[in-house]
Order: structure tokens, then C-alpha cells, then sequence
């Protein structure tokens, strides 16, 4: 259970971060962690002028499973359309275009104990 609330609390500060970086670009914050059924959950929710941005952030402190971007498998990549489908209907949004980006939050590549901040601008379709 520990383990559990450390990821939580860590995938929040990440997220943060992510949402401070992406703010500082100009995006603006519409949700955050969107839940759609059982589909799973977006991170953030962006604006980019009249772009809906769906966000997802991954965070890496080493690279035994990876970067950060290989993380966001196929699978993860369908998850994140069908709740991005589902905010758009719930919020009747369709006149809107979107598209999907990825913050990666880099320990390994970072210095001085500060990550690297890697934003992937339309990550996949």
C-alpha cells in the first residue's frame, strides 16, 4: 500500500510539472486525470488556441523499462483515444479539433537532480 500512495503522489508532482511547463507555452488546463468508464484516465486535459490537447506524462528515474515514450504502447495509445472520445462526447466538443501529446518528465537525462522536460506534440494519432 505504500508503494501504491508513493507512485500516486509521485505521478502527481509529475504531472504538475508537466502542467506548469505546458502553462508556460501558452496551453491552458481544461481537466485533469479524466476518468472515461472503464476505459481508463487522460492526465491532462490542454487547450492549445482552439486545439484540445489530451496529455499523457511519464516519468522515468532510470531506464531498466525504458523512456519514457516507450511506455505509451498501442494498447495505452487505444485506451487514451476512447476517454479522449468520451470527454469530447460527454462535453459535446466534436467541432473541435484534437490531438494527443505526450510530456515525457526525464530524471535520467535531467541534471542536478532536475528532469529533463521532453514535450512530443501529436505523439500518435
Amino acid at each position: 500500500m505504500f508503494t501504491t500512495i508513493n507512485r500516486r503522489h509521485d505521478g502527481a508532482e509529475h504531472e504538475l510539472i508537466a502542467l506548469s511547463y505546458l502553462e508556460a507555452k501558452g496551453y491552458e488546463l481544461i481537466a485533469q486525470n479524466f476518468h472515461y468508464k472503464r476505459y481508463g484516465e487522460v492526465d491532462l486535459v490542454m487547450r492549445d488556441t482552439s486545439t484540445i490537447v489530451f496529455v499523457e506524462v511519464k516519468c522515468r528515474r532510470n531506464y531498466r523499462f525504458g523512456s519514457p515514450e516507450d511506455s505509451i504502447t498501442p494498447t495505452k495509445q487505444r485506451s487514451i483515444r476512447r476517454v479522449a472520445e468520451g470527454f469530447i462526447h460527454r462535453w459535446n466538443l466534436d467541432r473541435f479539433p484534437a490531438r494527443f501529446d505526450v510530456v515525457a518528465v526525464d530524471y535520467v537525462s535531467g541534471r542536478d537532480g532536475r528532469p529533463q522536460i521532453r514535450h512530443l506534440v501529436d505523439a500518435f494519432q
